[in-house]
């Protein structure tokens, strides 16, 4: 089994920060790629950032976020974090942990996982 654990999501007013964390836990391995997703009301789930496995880590991210959030991961914690600087109200979504190509400590391929999500709310 494997679990995600969200935390971070809060209230902030515009120009605000916020750092989202996901831990996973269970058995595993190794993890391939991690990242983020965010759907606010009545929208679709979109990507927001993503992180691959390896030194440094290769990242990706939404054009709408690009200089104001940095995605990072500890790959030791198996956790992966979102640093979101200068919000904007359009940033206001639940924003879920994705966790991709997880193999168990028995060799399995037990495939992606995602968190339950995280409210973050950008208002004065």
């Amino acid at each position: 089994q494997v679990q995600l654990v969200e935390s971070g999501g809060d209230l902030v007013q515009p120009g605000g920060s916020l750092r989202l964390s996901c831990a996973a836990s269970g058995s595993i391995f190794s993890i391939n790629a991690m990242g983020w997703y965010r759907q606010a009301p009545g929208k679709q789930r979109e990507l927001v950032a993503t992180i691959t496995s390896g030194s440094g880590g290769k990242t990706n991210y939404a054009d709408s976020v690009k200089g104001r959030f940095t995605i990072s991961r500890d790959n030791a914690k198996n956790t992966v974090y979102l640093q979101m600087n200068s919000l904007k109200p359009e940033d206001t979504a639940v924003y879920y942990c994705f966790v991709g190509g997880i193999r168990s400590t028995s060799g399995y391929l037990l495939g992606d996982r995602w968190g339950r999500g995280t409210q973050v709310t950008v208002s004065s």
